[in-house]
């Protein structure tokens, strides 16, 4: 797997590459500023390295090195870990577009909830954007990704939520924390997935 620092090279070199990662998981490098000042609970440092539409940061975590774990931080107050390092945050949010849709409707991090809703998220891409799988496959090639099943991305993602406690969790002056990215709320909270 390559290198943080490479994926994002790749990704600023190649304009497609970086309209790909926008219109499959709006991941957009030129939204890196999260817009308050945060840290850690273990005070290492932080690398806000993209964002998405809502207002969310993606950070590279920890000092300087080849690989740093991915932290994603809502607008609206919720944080985790959602990969060990950039390549498989990637290959979550490639591979799972709606991830942040499975973690809201986890039922608290329960993954045969987040297998639910996750069931219901995959008709409304594949009836809303049919083109979507050609568009993962290319992404991942380009970045070396691997397209895991969506059980698998799913195991990732709730283990990787679920590794933010102590050292990773989110903190906005003076010393209030980000709430987890697993929610409580359950698929059938969602009158359309009925």
């Amino acid at each position: 797997m390559k290198s943080d620092d490479e994926i994002l090279e790749v990704v600023r070199q190649d304009l497609r590459l970086a309209e790909l990662l926008w219109e499959v998981c709006e991941f957009d490098l030129t939204r890196g500023d999260h817009g308050e000042p945060v840290r850690l609970s273990s005070g290492q440092p932080l690398e806000g390295i993209a964002g998405d539409f809502t207002g969310g940061t993606f950070f590279l975590c920890g000092e300087r090195r080849s690989t740093r774990p991915v932290l994603y931080a809502s607008s609206e107050g919720q944080a985790g870990l959602i990969g060990r390092n950039l390549g498989e945050a990637l290959e979550v949010m490639v591979g799972l577009p709606s991830w942040q849709d499975c973690v809201k409707f986890s039922g608290g991090g329960d993954l045969m909830i987040m297998q639910s809703a996750a069931e219901h998220l995959q008709r409304d891409e594949l009836r809303d954007q049919p083109g979507i799988g050609a568009q993962r496959i290319e992404l991942a090639s380009a970045l070396s990704l691997d397209l895991a099943t969506v059980p698998v991305l799913l195991a990732r993602l709730r283990d990787a939520v679920a590794s933010t406690t102590p050292d990773f969790i989110l903190t906005v002056e003076p010393d209030e924390e980000y709430e987890s990215l697993f929610g409580e709320w359950l698929p059938s909270r969602n009158p359309s997935w009925g």
